[in-house]
């Protein structure tokens, strides 16, 4: 069991060829009891995006703040708060931050999806 708050997560900053900007925190997990599944926050800030990539495992977002794009499968979607979405597995994807202000989102994933 855990109560927390997403603030005092300091998390992992992510660069490369295929992605900038981007802070990933990892909030529920195995490790806090929750079998097979991952629930992650991450934040894009200002040009951010993350890799445009596929893998076996299906994940679910849900837009916290921000507005951006989701490149799903070949159709660029416009996401803001409020907005979700199921991505299946093997379907190329990518977050793209669109606004002034950071996009965060809430991912969660099964376990495989967070190694």
């Amino acid at each position: 069991m855990i109560v927390a708050h997403e603030k005092d997560i300091k998390g992992l900053e992510l660069n490369g060829d295929s992605m900038k900007n981007v802070l990933k925190k990892v909030l529920i997990s195995p490790q806090e009891g929750w079998e097979g599944y991952v629930m992650r926050v991450f934040d894009l800030d200002t040009d951010g995006y993350t890799p445009k990539h596929s893998h076996p495992w299906p994940h679910i977002n849900y837009i916290l703040k921000g507005k951006g794009t989701l490149h799903l499968d070949g159709i660029d979607h416009e996401i803001e708060a409020g907005s979700y979405a199921y991505v299946p597995g093997n379907k190329i994807h990518q977050f793209l931050n669109r606004g002034t202000e950071p996009l965060s989102f809430i991912c969660i994933v099964p376990e495989e999806g967070d190694k």
